[in-house]
């Protein structure tokens, strides 16, 4: 999938001021040349500098543009690369890219250059999908995860443990040589030590997925409650938007309405749910269903009562998920009996603010800010959870006594699984899976 023809793409979205048309491949600078025209051809000009010219159609001037100048392979894809910034107009943009394709460039695929970065070995597979999670970060947490990934903190981690278990490895194969004459090169008790801390680091890592991945899509929460117990009206609380119907009717709500806000860098997405109660109602009833599913596919549950609720039984919908009891309609009534419960008026937005940072601390987000490697991507969690597998598996089997052969193949795949996370056990299926999701120009 990796040629070095000259690919060409608008690398800026529509509508600003300035556009950027980024070339790369071998003959970018020349391909280049054949439009562009300054004092002189930007093939004369020095590595990393600036050049104001045209982009010129025969006599026609298309635009007075500014062409920056890389030089393989101090450049982002590692070949030659020029990005020209022209100004913003969608026909400008047309216009330079149809006269480039014209003049030996193709466009480029979507995510072309960053795998020609990845081919380059100027990014490994994780940093150069931070890149993308960077274009589409849509806060303060989301960019700070992937600046760390794209810094290569946790790639190097990754590259530490992998290298461990390869030495290991290489070992206990050393030892199938001399298998007759009955030694050991791998130490068994540093062995188990290294093979503990190593399950130790890939199971934190393993475990940060919890937060990467509430970062990175947001906390599904689930309104759910009784009938008319004010769920319809918390949710236009804390949307502060009429967004629910809201109705004195026991019943209204039949279907689950879906809404996302942010609350302090997090994103939640809240379901307001049917109301929970014995109905001969079919629709109702569809309702219902709808709402236990909703608490099933959902990371945290509000559970709303009214002040006169003396005990809360169990939902079993929610066994095993982050609750959240809120008292309703505190308006109305004064009482204080649910330990652990916070009161709320949705109508009247008492006590909102104080269920918005319980909903927050569900998040902890101070390590993300520490630059601490926090996994958010489903594909490294699963090579993550086959890798410790099979560390276990070595674990077990050391105890028990097993065979080198046996010990080097669960390592060799713990090895392979961690591999796969920073591209260096791959296959061009995976990558062509990865790169196509990046959008056009980067």
């Amino acid at each position: 999938m990796f040629d070095h023809e000259v690919i060409a793409a608008v690398a800026t979205a529509t509508g600003g001021a300035i556009a950027v048309i980024r070339v790369s491949g071998s003959g970018a600078v020349e391909c280049c040349d054949r439009i562009f025209k300054g004092r002189k051809p930007l093939s004369e000009a020095l590595p990393n500098t600036v050049h104001y010219g045209y982009i010129m159609d025969g006599g026609r001037t298309v635009d007075d543009v500014l062409a920056t100048v890389f030089r393989a392979p101090h450049s982002y894809t590692g070949e030659d690369s020029v990005e020209i910034s022209i100004h913003g107009s969608a026909y400008i943009a047309s216009e330079v890219m149809s006269l480039l394709l014209r003049n030996g460039a193709r466009a480029a695929r979507a995510g072309e250059f960053s795998a020609r970065a990845f081919a380059a070995g100027k990014l490994d597979l994780s940093q150069a999908e931070a890149v993308a999670d960077i274009i589409a970060a849509g806060s303060r947490a989301e960019l700070a995860m992937a600046s760390s990934q794209m810094r290569g903190g946790y790639s190097q981690t990754l590259r530490e443990l992998r290298g461990r278990l390869l030495e290991i490895t290489s070992l206990l194969e050393l030892e199938l040589d001399f298998s007759e004459e009955d030694v050991e090169f791998a130490d068994r008790k540093k062995l188990g030590a290294m093979l503990s801390e190593t399950e130790g680091i890939v199971s934190r890592l393993a475990e940060s997925f919890r937060t990467g991945n509430a970062i990175r899509n947001g906390i599904r929460v689930a309104i759910v409650g009784a009938p008319n117990v004010g769920k319809s009206t918390l949710l236009n609380r804390l949307l502060e938007d009429d967004r629910a119907m809201v109705s004195e009717v026991a019943g209204t709500t039949r279907d689950t309405i879906e809404e996302e806000m942010t609350i302090d860098d997090i994103r939640f997405h809240f379901v307001d749910t049917a109301g929970l109660r014995s109905s001969d109602d079919r629709l109702e009833r569809m309702g219902m269903e709808r709402t236990r599913r909703a608490i099933e596919s959902a990371q945290i549950v509000i559970r709303m009562v009214e002040p006169e609720v003396k005990e809360i039984g169990p939902l079993p919908e929610s066994e095993g998920k982050r609750e959240i009891i809120v008292v309703n309609k505190i308006d109305r009534s004064g009482e204080r009996n649910i330990p652990d419960a916070i009161y709320i008026s949705a109508r009247e937005g008492v006590g909102i603010d104080k269920l918005c940072r319980a909903l927050r601390s569900t998040v902890d987000t101070d390590g993300v800010y520490r630059g601490e490697a926090v996994v958010s991507n489903i594909r490294h969690y699963d090579a993550l959870q086959r890798a410790r597998e099979s560390i276990v598996k070595a674990q077990d089997g050391l105890v028990g006594g097993i065979s080198s052969e046996l010990l080097s193949e669960e390592l060799r795949m713990a090895t392979d699984a961690l591999g796969e996370i920073t591209g260096e056990i791959t296959s061009d299926e995976i990558l062509q899976n990865i790169f196509s999701k990046f959008c056009i120009g980067k």
